[in-house]
């Protein structure tokens, strides 16, 4: 299988100090679909590199542990090996190490009222808020 001739694959242990920005990374492993929303997670700081908040030129090295959010959960990448252009999902896949734990299953229903039913009594506040989780005392 050959790789398309732009393509940039950098094995580990090629160069020890190989490296490529951030959001390239993320866009080439196909993470996220253009290379510009790549950016702008990375400006809104949904990116962290080693636990650390980073800005889009960051270079990352293999080894490194790329953490994602993503629908409001976080995915763990350990970089295996560094991409500097989009490639095809069977081949980003081998460039990153999946390490995201589980999602929870868990799905609870939330409370709601039929339309029309006017403005809730007290009463029907208080058990809204006692539903949602809210201690009452913590509004007033």
């Amino acid at each position: 299988m050959s790789e398309a001739p732009d393509t940039v694959v950098i094995p580990p242990g090629a160069l020890a100090s190989a490296s490529v920005r951030v959001d390239t990374w993320l866009w080439a492993t196909r993470q996220l679909k253009s290379r510009s929303q790549a950016t702008a997670a990375v400006r809104a700081g949904h990116v962290r590199v080693n636990g650390e908040p980073v800005k889009a030129a960051y270079k990352v090295r293999v080894g490194d542990e790329v953490r994602l959010r993503i629908e409001g959960f976080d995915r763990v990448l350990g970089v295996v090996l560094l991409l500097a252009k989009r490639v095809s999902y069977p081949q980003a896949r081998t460039a990153y190490d999946d390490r995201t734990p589980e999602r929870p299953r868990v799905h609870v229903p939330v409370a709601m009222r039929e339309k029309g039913s006017g403005r809730p009594t007290k009463k029907e506040r208080r058990e809204l808020d006692r539903l949602r989780g809210y201690d009452s005392h913590e509004h007033y």
